[in-house]
């Protein structure tokens, strides 16, 4: 199944490319949420670990990124948190004007044990709490 979860930011592409190209930042711009983030290996095959409240974590590895799209791909590995499989998203932000872009964070995967309905509300609830964030942080 696929889930697409876009929002529209105020701030330039640039703003928004600069937090989310560091594979490695992703809790400058979800603070509060995320309790660490540790990455082992650079660039492409780069892993990061997310420590969850809970003690719960998982491990994502970057599969693509593209300054000049604007793009990065990430895969799960190890233990999934979600049960699902074949887990592959990207992110990609999109210029709309000198000030105002879109990020789309989109993702496939196969259903694993999880009914569709639950894990589009979970996989669009996770992107869209993502992307409020991501607000809060750069529009303030």
């Amino acid at each position: 199944m696929e889930v697409v979860v876009t929002q529209r930011f105020e701030v330039s592409a640039d703003v928004i490319w600069n937090l989310l190209r560091d594979f490695g930042g992703i809790q400058r711009w979800n603070p509060g949420v995320l309790e660490s983030v540790v990455v082992e290996g650079e660039g492409i095959g780069a892993i990061r670990t997310i420590g969850l409240p809970g003690g719960a974590s998982l491990q994502e590895k970057l599969e693509a990124h593209d300054d000049s799209t604007r793009s990065f791909s990430y895969s799960f590995t190890g233990k999934p948190l979600l049960p699902v499989e074949d887990y592959l998203a990207s992110m990609t932000v999109i210029p709309l004007a000198e000030s105002s872009c879109e990020v789309c964070w989109e993702s496939s995967f196969g259903l694993g044990e999880m009914t569709e309905e639950l894990a589009r509300s979970t996989v669009e609830g996770i992107y869209s709490g993502g992307l409020e964030a991501l607000r809060k942080t750069v529009e303030g």
